[in-house]
């Protein structure tokens, strides 16, 4: 009987890279001595056998493929892409694979790539939308974008339609808006060069401001009969689904500033949208009822979450505590006991009121008045740190409370002497000289704590105009009572707590400061003083002023 030769074989396991091997000598004395096993069983272990042994030679001749194993710790893939959940997926008992070393390696290169090739592939991805999301505006299939540089949009200020545009008029106006945005920038590049030199406009810009001028001449002649009724007819048509017909109701000129303004800001809100700030515009309070008056918002502010997805928020007018229903706001005010602000009343005349609010006493309504505010405010990042501020809140009184009419805050300590952080004039009351007393205010309390002051910074677009305004109208005050012959900024400045780089900076936009044989003269334009004067006769007496006689207040302790 021949001698028995003993192997030892290990199971073959996935990514093993050594096994036993077995000859045919060896299958052939196991079959005479284990004669009592079924062929079956037999031809399978001789299956097992041969696998093992291409296994083996194919780990130790293909070194490309043990590296790419080594760099992927990741179990192999089968054909589907997922990993193999036990031994019997791996492809091992092939009847008509080779011994040849060869053939081995290319077998091996092709399962590497096939396993390589059903791995996921990484895409960059810089803008996500949502296709399930439809804009609001009827008819509108959700294309194009009004800033002319997105393909679709999901919210009303983005709709190209709604605007009584379409998504390709869009895109032209938007490459027209770079290239004049261009130009500015060399222009304002070139002027910085020669700022030291050149105070007064170059030829072009004033012939830029006489072009302006005259196509201005025409804003105010009105509509004709056919513009009226063509107006009319849109809005019976669309009602509140569309914008209003801009056209001829103001210079092309206006007009062409207001459509970028409109464009700046829904690209402000597709950002907003982009960061997750705001998702796809629906936690975005769009409206607020606020005493008799319905608010359009212009900005997103951060109310609670559960208040922000409503869309329209209800806000009581003396407390400023907000709710979700005109049933709650109801209920409220028939319990609600305010009628005026919390903290003392330092100015009154008529019906015009200001109340200082400290912020660490009355931590409540500030932190709801800077929520309030940030619907109107883009630059605004105090919501709820409110302690180390003082908050002015101008009212207007009638039989049924003070209803507010602005505010402005300003630090208990400045060390910058900012006479104003924040300030805010509420949209209903614009353009009725609110926002000048809210200023003229600011630095009333200036002068009597006999500081200079200056509001900080960055100033919001509108209260960037109301303050220019109101240093231009100061200025031009002290200019026409003015009787010496040489004129101070240092005295201007300790005169009417304007801060002196405000002041020449306006000096500046008015021409009237000159630098001349190395001395900077200011001049004193009677054009511009007699202008002046032809408007404060025609506003009258108007009761829009503040009265330093009527402020009863002293400076806080420690300021």
């Amino acid at each position: 009987m021949p001698r028995r030769r003993q192997v030892r074989t290990n199971r073959p396991m996935a990514g093993s890279g050594s096994d036993g091997t077995e000859d045919s000598d060896s299958s052939a004395e196991r079959e005479q001595t284990n004669s009592s096993e079924s062929d079956g069983n037999m031809s399978k272990r001789q299956r097992l056998t041969r696998a093992s042994t291409r296994l083996s030679q194919s780990s130790q001749d293909t070194p490309d493929l043990k590296r790419a194993v080594d760099h992927d710790e990741s179990p192999p893939l089968t054909p589907t892409g997922n990993a193999p959940s036990s031994e019997s997926e791996l492809d091992i008992s092939s009847p008509n694979a080779s011994h040849d070393e060869s053939q081995g390696k290319d077998q091996a290169n092709r399962d590497s790539d096939k396993d390589l090739s059903h791995r996921p592939k990484r895409r960059r991805c810089h803008e996500t939308y949502n296709f399930n999301m439809k804009c609001p505006t009827p008819g509108c299939n959700s294309l194009g974008h009004l800033t002319g540089k997105h393909e679709r949009h999901f919210t009303v200020s983005g709709c190209p339609l709604y605007h009584n545009l379409s998504a390709d008029e869009c895109k032209v106006k938007a490459i027209s808006r770079e290239k004049q945005e261009e130009e500015v920038k060399t222009q304002e590049e070139s002027n910085a060069r020669h700022a030291t030199r050149h105070q007064t406009p170059t030829p072009k810009q004033s012939r830029y401001k006489e072009q302006v001028a005259e196509i201005r001449k025409g804003r105010n002649s009105g509509l004709q009969k056919e513009q009226k009724e063509k107006h009319m007819e849109h809005r019976q048509t669309h009602s509140n689904t569309r914008e209003p017909l801009l056209e001829n109701i103001t210079s092309e000129y206006d007009l062409e500033l207001f459509r970028k303004a409109q464009a700046r800001a829904s690209e402000d809100l597709e950002k907003l949208r982009i960061q997750g700030q705001i998702t796809e515009g629906s936690n975005m309070i769009k409206t607020i009822v606020f005493g008799r008056y319905e608010l359009d918002t212009w900005y997103h502010s951060p109310y609670p979450e559960e208040y922000a997805r409503l869309g329209r928020l209800y806000v009581c007018e003396f407390c400023l505590k907000y709710m979700k229903s005109q049933t709650i706001l109801r209920r409220h005010m028939a319990k609600c006991v305010w009628k005026h602000p919390p903290g003392d009343e330092v100015y009154r005349k008529g019906s015009i009121s200001v109340f200082e609010v400290d912020g660490k006493k009355n931590k409540i309504y500030c932190q709801n008045l800077c929520l309030l505010a940030k619907l109107f405010l883009d630059h605004k990042t105090l919501y709820y740190d409110v302690e180390p501020f003082l908050f002015y809140v101008m009212t207007e009184a009638d039989n049924t409370g003070c209803h507010l009419v602005g505010y402005f805050s300003k630090e208990k300590n400045s060390f910058l002497n900012y006479n104003v952080s924040c300030i805010l004039t509420m949209p209903q009351y614009m353009r009725q000289g609110f926002g000048k007393m809210l200023i003229d205010f600011s630095y009333l309390l200036s002068k009597v704590e006999e500081k200079v002051g200056s509001p900080e910074r960055p100033l919001s677009d509108l209260g960037l105009i109301s303050y220019r305004s109101y240093w231009k109208e100061v200025l031009l005050r002290y200019m026409c009572n003015f009787q010496g012959k040489e004129i101070s900024i240092k005295e201007i400045s300790q005169e009417t707590a304007v801060n002196p780089v405000d002041i020449v900076s306006t000096l500046q936009s008015l021409q009237m400061l000159k630098y001349w044989k190395g001395k900077h003269l200011v001049l004193k334009r009677q054009d511009l003083i007699d202008e002046w004067k032809a408007k404060e006769i025609k506003r009258g007496n108007s009761n829009k002023t503040i009265d330093p006689s009527s402020l009863k207040w002293t400076p806080p302790k420690g300021t």
